[in-house]
């Protein structure tokens, strides 16, 4: 968990930085620098999908995970989450609160270094990779917080629950990381789901990204499906007679 406990710092400590920051800077500047962060998590999120092994698993992964997150609220959960935190902070609750923890949430949770370094964490006892994460995180932090509000800051305790719970199931989860197949289909379904958070940064389209979590877990069934189907088929065609 050490890993998972220094991500959650950087994420506290840089929202606190940013929070300190955001009254100073001109909203001008500060919508500027929220354009540039959409547009780079555009970037990552294109990269990660066109690293996909089998697309068609992706596509299906994507659009029957947004339907089942759709129906069962994932989005309006974040949301009533994100109201409910706003009503308890009082006067910290300012800003674009509930955007800014939906947005962060998936953003810091969502993507190949979480899976890979929770579990490297767990096994070998080993954080590069998370703690690689952790600066990535905790510098956009600073400047998501002066843009979004104190909202970021809440997103350190989900970044803890989420990884954690991560960390704990790692033995469970070590052979999608060692399949490069199931690994590459679920980041690039993650990657998705970053390009929708991107469009949402650079103010192009706001897209419902957290109900399209349930596709990870899709991408992980169906790639395995796929893989297994393949090789099937393989075998079949070694056994026809020539």
């Amino acid at each position: 968990m050490r890993g998972t406990l220094l991500n959650t710092g950087t994420v506290a400590g840089g929202s606190l930085i940013g929070l300190a920051l955001g009254s100073r800077l001109p909203s001008e500047l500060l919508t500027m620098a929220l354009t540039g962060l959409g547009l780079v998590t555009i970037g990552i999120g294109l990269k990660m999908v066109l690293g996909a092994r089998n697309l068609l698993v992706v596509a299906a992964s994507v659009a029957i995970g947004g339907v089942l997150g759709r129906l069962i609220g994932i989005e309006a959960g974040l949301a009533a989450f994100g109201d409910w935190s706003k009503g308890s902070l009082g006067a910290l609750g300012t800003g674009r609160f509930t955007e800014a923890i939906v947005t962060t949430s998936v953003l810091f949770c969502v993507g190949p270094m979480t899976i890979l370094g929770c579990i490297q964490d767990a096994v070998e006892k080993k954080i590069e990779l998370l703690a690689l994460k952790s600066v990535m995180d905790g510098v956009a932090s600073v400047f998501l917080a002066a843009l979004l509000g104190p909202g970021v800051l809440v997103t350190a305790a989900i970044v803890l629950v989420v990884q954690g719970t991560i960390t704990l199931l790692a033995r469970y989860l070590r052979p999608i990381a060692e399949n490069p197949a199931l690994l590459s289909d679920t980041v690039a379904s993650g990657g998705v789901m970053l390009t929708a958070i991107g469009f949402g940064l650079a103010d192009i389209k706001k897209i419902p990204s957290g109900d399209y979590l349930p596709a990870l877990a899709l991408a992980v069934l169906f790639g395995w499906v796929a893989v297994r189907f393949e090789k099937g088929a393989a075998t079949n065609v070694e056994d026809a007679p020539v």
